[in-house]
């Protein structure tokens, strides 16, 4: 975004002999009319044009400049629009619920119109002046959809299930909408998990991760091959196009070089797909964890004897390895105010409330007390090798035990020492409450551990090296938080507490983190 002068400065040496005569629908001049901009108007945010030259994509701002020709919008019957396309599952229930909220607490009056079956849209009314003040428009399909549109110049926010895939990011760079992997162009509202689900009769209750990538994979066919009956397993999934299908290969079978079966029944929705497995006694389906329906949750296990089971405050904390962010991704450019005001609104406490209540997992932090983590601590008892390893195990208990865990956790993209997308957006969280004095005169403690692939004393310093990172980072975020009112610590524990078997990449991948911890 440039201010009118900058504008001027960048396209000076042209713009005004080679304007003139252009057949464009607005003209921008200056006050004294000594400088014009004559191009195609792609968006007004009530305060900044932005238009399409000759010369290139220019952002204007409008209190510099008189508006003239067809194009030109009004100023004082100004309506904010903003187009929303991609995820069913985000759009059809928890973004209708966020708006209707943020109308709510704001003074507006949200009013909700069909237009076709997959698109609809919000009117936001001033309650007070009976004005409209914006129009929130949307279509809900899928994933790839929402990117197709955002690349078309059809979307403003892309809602999807995964996270952007590089070959997206590099035709978003194309097309002049930045880069959507970098900082603030994206954001998680909310968290799912993707859960593997069975028909209640079927008498299979778990199974691993691995079995489920060799099921998914088309290696595992048969219910006997896990402990079940002598039945063919029938597989299904969500269409290929939408978000939580794709995030089950990039998520189960990538890690394992499998490619899925091609004998799986497809689904539109999520209830749709969950009610069938819910019917069919040899079916199983993943499915969204907002979203299970009557169908049974398998719970995820391994040869070493851990269960996980997806929970609120396991997905909260990627205990769970299945979690599923839910995103909102903004190209770089500057969107009306209401709609920055509405994308603030989404971080808030009282939008958290709200994605509750819509059946989704929240962000805001909550502190566990050490009582309640029993199944950890006997996890790690059941685990610890040699007198070191029940030493180690004791010093952590030493030192944690006056606490209470947060369940903000920090974890890592796989082979990567960045953050993974949840965790990323932590971070700005965790900040953010750092900045408002939430923990002040408080004691906060970075913990870091690792799998236990490798040597113990190795691992205790990759653990360290994490732990440090990640205060690093948060502290960077909180650039207005008072430091003198917080005491801010790093301690490590290596391999002590594993939350899952070390022996899958998905395992390791979950035992690799920064928990935080308070007193």
């Amino acid at each position: 975004m440039v201010s009118v002068r900058a504008a001027i400065c960048a396209a000076l040496f042209c713009l005004v002999s080679a304007t003139q005569g252009l057949t464009q629908d607005v003209t921008l001049k200056s006050r004294d009319s000594s400088i014009v901009i004559s191009g195609t108007l792609l968006g007004f945010d009530g305060e900044f044009y932005r238009v399409d030259t000759v010369y290139g994509e220019l952002t204007v701002d409008g209190s510099g400049v008189l508006c003239e020709g067809p194009g030109c919008p009004s100023l004082t019957d100004y309506v904010a629009e903003l187009d929303i396309s991609g995820s069913a599952t985000i759009g059809e229930v928890l973004m209708p619920a966020l708006i209707e909220g943020f109308a709510l607490r704001n003074g507006y009056i949200a009013t909700r119109e069909a237009e076709s079956p997959t698109q609809f849209v919000y009117e936001l009314t001033n309650r007070t002046s009976d004005k409209l003040q914006a129009r929130f428009h949307f279509r809900v399909t899928n994933t790839d959809e929402g990117f197709a549109d955002l690349l078309a110049d059809e979307a403003d926010i892309v809602m999807s299930l995964r996270e952007i895939r590089p070959s997206e990011t590099d035709l978003a760079k194309e097309a002049g909408l930045g880069d959507l992997q970098g900082p603030h162009r994206s954001r998680v509202v909310a968290l799912d998990a993707m859960v593997p689900v069975v028909a209640a009769s079927n008498p299979v209750n778990e199974i691993t991760l691995g079995n489920l990538a060799r099921v998914l994979g088309g290696d595992v066919t048969n219910w006997a091959q896990l402990g079940g009956p002598d039945a063919p397993i029938t597989v299904y999934l969500r269409d290929a196009a939408s978000g939580l299908s794709q995030a089950v290969e990039d998520r189960i079978l990538r890690p394992v070089a499998a490619t899925m079966t091609t004998d799986v029944q497809r689904h539109d929705t999520n209830s749709g797909l969950a009610r069938a497995v819910a019917r069919d006694p040899f079916g199983l389906g993943i499915v969204s964890f907002s979203e299970t329906g009557n169908a049974k949750p398998l719970i995820l296990t391994g040869p070493c004897g851990f269960a996980l089971r997806p929970t609120r405050r396991t997905i909260k904390t990627e205990d769970y390895p299945l979690t599923a962010p839910m995103f909102l991704y903004l190209p770089a450019r500057r969107l009306p105010r209401v709609a920055r005001d509405f994308l603030t609104f989404t971080r808030s406490a009282p939008a958290q409330i709200v994605i509750r209540r819509a059946g989704f997992v929240d962000q805001a932090p909550e502190e566990v007390p050490i009582d309640l983590q029993g199944d950890r601590f006997a996890n790690a008892i059941t685990v610890a090798e040699t007198a070191g390893g029940l030493d180690e195990l004791k010093r952590m208990v030493q030192v944690l035990g006056p606490m209470k865990r947060l369940t903000t956790s920090f974890r890592f993209e796989p082979g990567s020492v960045r953050l993974d997308a949840q965790s990323r957006s932590n971070v700005q969280q965790l900040a953010r409450a750092l900045e408002t004095g939430q923990y002040d005169a408080r004691r906060m403690v970075f913990v870091g551990f690792s799998d236990g692939d490798g040597p113990a004393e190795a691992n205790m310093g990759i653990a360290q090296r994490r732990a440090e990172a990640v205060r690093a980072s948060v502290v960077e975020a909180a650039e207005t938080a008072n430091f003198n009112q917080i005491d801010i610590e790093v301690a490590a524990f290596g391999e002590a507490m594993p939350m899952a078997c070390d022996n899958t990449p998905w395992g390791r991948q979950v035992n690799r983190r920064v928990e935080v911890w308070l007193e």
